[in-house]
């Protein structure tokens, strides 16, 4: 029986899935924003959203450089991580969750028809608005 065990196998070893889910989610926080299937894409948010939320640990009060260097362990890259810790972390400051959203794509994936997604985060359009307001005035 399967009691308490969370997350999909994805068809991988334990060592394939991390590495996947390292990947993405290095991905996702170097380009903020990927385009993977659902089952995937529902996997890496979790895993990115914990990461998140460690990160903002260190700008709340808590130990930056620790916060730092676990969030470092978990993604095995030391750019990507620094990126995460003084740029986006930043921006999620006031949120209490949902960093990631995750929009159905309107075309599947050709040769195996796959459901495509986009998972971004989710401040990308409130920061390119405010990118766009002072031109308005």
């Amino acid at each position: 029986m399967r009691h308490c065990k969370q997350g999909r196998k994805l068809n991988r070893t334990p060592a394939h899935r991390l590495a996947l889910m390292r990947s993405l989610a290095a991905a996702l926080f170097e380009h903020e924003a990927i385009i993977t299937t659902r089952p995937k894409a529902k996997e890496v948010q979790r895993f990115a959203e914990r990461l998140i939320t460690v990160a903002k640990r260190g700008q709340n009060g808590g130990s930056k450089l620790a916060s730092r260097r676990l969030v470092a362990s978990r993604l095995q890259d030391e750019q990507v991580a620094k990126k995460l810790c003084e740029e986006i972390a930043p921006r999620f400051a006031g949120r209490a969750g949902g960093y990631t959203r995750i929009l159905k794509l309107a075309r599947p994936r050709k040769g195996d028809a796959g459901v495509r997604v986009r998972l971004e985060l989710s401040e990308i359009k409130a920061k390119k608005a405010e990118k766009e307001e002072p031109k308005k005035k």
